[in-house]
This record gives C-alpha cells, structure tokens and sequence, in this order.
C-alpha cells in the first residue's frame, strides 16, 4: 500500500515516470479542461471596432440574402398551403431558416463582444408523432429569443448598407481629393450611385479631403451604433436566460441535497438494523446470560463477559466507523489533504495520491468531494477488482475544487437508485458542482467531478 503526501515542489523526472505507470497523471488529463486555457484572449478596443466594421460590411453585402429568401419561403408557403399541403413545407423551412440565422447572430454578437450570451437552443419536441413536430415549429416560430436574434440581425444588416455607402463616398472623396490636387478635374456620374458626389464636384480639394473624414467618422460611428444596438437586442433574453439557468441549477441543487440526505438516511437505518444494532442486542444477550451464572458457574460467567466485552469494543469501533462516514473529524481539523492521507492509508487497494492544494475550500465542497474518492475507493475494493487506484486533487484558479479519481479494475460501474454512486452524485449535484463516470465494462474506471469552491 502507497501513499503520496501532497509535494510543495515540483515532483523529479523520475517521480514523474513512476507516477506516470500506469495512468497518465491528472494534469495530462485535464489539459484542456482547465477553464485558463479555454479561455479566448480579449480583443482590443481598436482591433475590437475593425472587426466590427468588417462584420457590417459583410452583412451589408450578403445580409440582404437572408430576407430574399424569408419572403420567398413565407409567400410560397402561403401560397401553396391550400395546393395539397405543399405551403407548409415551405412554412417549416423558413423556421429552420429563422432559427439557423438566429443561432447565427447570437453566436455572432456573443463571439465579437465577449458577452456571455447562452447558445440559442430549438425547442424539443415533447409530444411524438406529426401532431407534436408540428407544435415544436409553432413554439420555435414564436420563440422570443429567436426574434430578438432576428431583430438584430436586421438592425446589423441596414446598418452594413449604410457603413457601405459611407464607405464607397470615403474611396470616391479621397480619390477626387488626391486628383484635384494634382491639378485633375472631378465629373460625377448621376449612375454612380454617389450621395456626396452632387453637392462637392466643383469644390477645392480640401473639400473632398473634409468629405473623406467625414466619412469615416461615420463608419466608426456606425460600429460603435452597432454595438449598442445589437447588444440591446440580441443580448436582451441574456440575462433573463441566465436567471432562468440560475433557477434550474438551484432547483437541482435543492433536488440533490434532498435526495442526498434521503440516501445518507437509508445508508445509517441499514448500517445500525444490520451492524451495530445486533451487536448490542448480542452483547445484552450475553450479560443476561453472565448474570444467571454468576452464582452457580462463576468461570463461566467471567467467559461470557469477557465476550461481551470483546462485543462491545467490536460495536464501539462500528459506531466509530460510522461516525467517521458521516463526518470525517479529521476533514474540520486538518483540512482534505490529511483527510485524503488518512483515508488513503485505510484502503485495501494500493492508493498514489496527487493532492495540490494551496488553501482551504468551503466545508460543503471538501465534503463532497472527499465523499466522492471516498465512495471511489471502496467501489475499486470491493466490486471492481483493481490492484491499484491513483487520486488526483487540484484547485483551480477559477475557485474550482477538482478531483479525478482512476482505477485499473474490470469496470462496468453503473449509478443506481439509493446506492453509494447515487448518494455521492446528489452530494455534489447539491454542492453546484459536476460529476462525471467513465467506467466501460472490462475497465478502466474514471470518475471525475468539480465543485465550486465557494460552495
């Protein structure tokens, strides 16, 4: 049996090759996860307006497309509805089509300015059957978030047409500026499509040059409109999603402890009717017994309690035992680490700890997660036959308690109604966090989970 205290110092290359054998270590597995390194780097102010601007001219260009082809869908929809049902499918293509350009600018306006804003999601289908398709594109036509995205996805588009033309008068100011400078002549064009042009052919140059900023002043200004405007629309049901996220994780949450104390108190009923309550009654048996015997047979009165006595230290030690799962003691003094070391010390499978931990967490996250390795290592003892387990605790700079759990047993684990899988699941479901099972038959079996710290 082995046992790793938590290192302060990077650990050697060669601790690294035998920590390496046989599981990859926890860092290497949850490279890529770690939220740092998913994290997009911030785009700056100026870069930040470029891109805008660029996002305007594109949908001034091929916005308008959308639109074509949302009235053509809507008139041939409604025109065929009565030739054989055919209108209807084109009624059901324009919702893909509204919801596709929906999700679109939702994951535009969200990507560009960073805002958070939740992924646009189509509604299920609930009931089964045409009947119940049919109801799904009704909900999904009348979804609000999608017609935000819709809206704002127009707003982007006429704000594009504009950015363009201001861009066209830019090129065609500084052009007429730089000619007439240089001793040229400026002609417009009524077919140009110009909206300066008219008014400023047979002014000096300066007055082309003015006309040239101008411009571009208002392609800035027409970006810094757009962010207004599509952040207000677009990200409007952001917040009202993330409340409604908000709710549904506390209903959860609340779902989770519930069932989590039900499956703690079924677990303590059947450890006291199986364990420690037959004991006692043993043990009571045993000194009715001694006390019939203490006159007549007083040897074997001293031989039966003395086997009451051996009863009762058998009994303390299950009460311990239980105490201990109900409430590591060893967990409120010295922290998850002591606690990991200690429980790591009692299991019948060789355990590697890897535990980095740079302060403490809240009570209920080092809770559950000791609950979890815990639960982990009894099940790697006892039903999946391994001969080794590693653990591996980090905190992560998001205020993350992280734990992965591995062992090279035969798998098949499977989480089922009031066992110890289910209990610890509802513990962290309780405590915000998450939980993950990896457990193929023929093995290995992972099992990974991340609580908020700050639970």
């Amino acid at each position: 049996m082995t046992s790793e205290p938590r290192a302060s110092a990077p650990p050697t290359p060669a601790a690294d090759q035998r920590a390496a054998a046989p599981f990859p270590t926890g860092d290497q597995r949850a490279a890529g996860q770690h939220p740092a390194a998913q994290r997009p780097q911030a785009v700056k102010p100026p870069f930040r307006i470029a891109l805008t601007m660029l996002h305007l001219a594109a949908l001034g260009l091929l916005g308008w497309g959308l639109f074509v082809a949302v009235f053509a869908l809507l008139g041939l929809g409604l025109g065929l509805t009565l030739v054989f049902g055919l209108g209807l499918v084109f009624l059901i293509a324009l919702v893909y089509v509204l919801f596709g350009a929906a999700w679109f600018e939702t994951e535009r306006v969200g990507g560009l300015y960073r805002l958070g804003i939740p992924a646009l999601r189509a509604v299920p289908q609930r009931t089964p059957g045409f009947g119940g398709f049919l109801r799904m594109m009704w909900a999904q036509f009348i979804d609000g978030r999608m017609w935000q995205a819709i809206a704002s996805f127009a707003v982007a588009t006429f704000l594009g047409l504009f950015f363009l033309i201001c861009a066209q008068n830019l090129v065609w100011g500084a052009a007429a500026a730089i000619l007439t400078l240089t001793g040229g002549s400026v002609a417009y064009h009524p077919n140009s499509g110009l909206l300066l042009a008219p008014f400023i052919t047979d002014l000096p140059w300066f007055a082309f040059a003015l006309a040239a900023v101008l411009c571009a002043a208002a392609m800035v200004g027409l970006a810094l409109l757009h962010r207004v405007l599509t952040v207000w629309i677009a990200g409007a049901g952001a917040e009202a999603e993330h409340l409604h996220a908000a709710a549904r994780l506390s209903e959860q949450q609340r779902a989770g402890a519930v069932r989590a104390a039900d499956v703690e108190r079924t677990r303590l009923e059947r450890d006291l009717h199986d364990g420690v309550q037959p004991r006692l009654v043993s043990v009571g048996m045993t000194l009715g017994l001694a006390q019939q015997q203490i006159d007549a047979d007083p040897e074997g009165a001293k031989a039966l309690i003395a086997e009451a006595h051996t009863s009762t230290k058998a009994a303390i030690t299950e009460l311990r035992q239980l105490a201990r799962g109900i409430n590591p003691s060893v967990l409120d003094d010295r922290g998850l680490d002591a606690a990991l070391s200690a429980l790591a010390g009692r299991s019948h499978v060789p355990v590697t700890l890897d535990v980095r931990l740079e302060g403490r967490c809240s009570r209920e996250a080092e809770t559950a997660v000791y609950f979890v390795i815990a639960e982990s290592l009894t099940n790697a003892a006892k039903h999946s036959r391994a001969r080794e387990a590693r653990v591996t605790v980090r905190l992560r700079d998001s205020g993350t308690l992280w734990a992965r759990v591995e062992d090279n047993g035969v798998g098949g684990a499977r989480i089922v109604p009031g066992g110890g899988l289910d209990g610890i699941t509802n513990r962290v479901l309780a405590a915000g966090g998450t939980f993950r099972l990896d457990s193929p038959l023929g093995g290995p079996t992972s099992l990974e989970v991340s609580v908020p710290c700050a639970s």
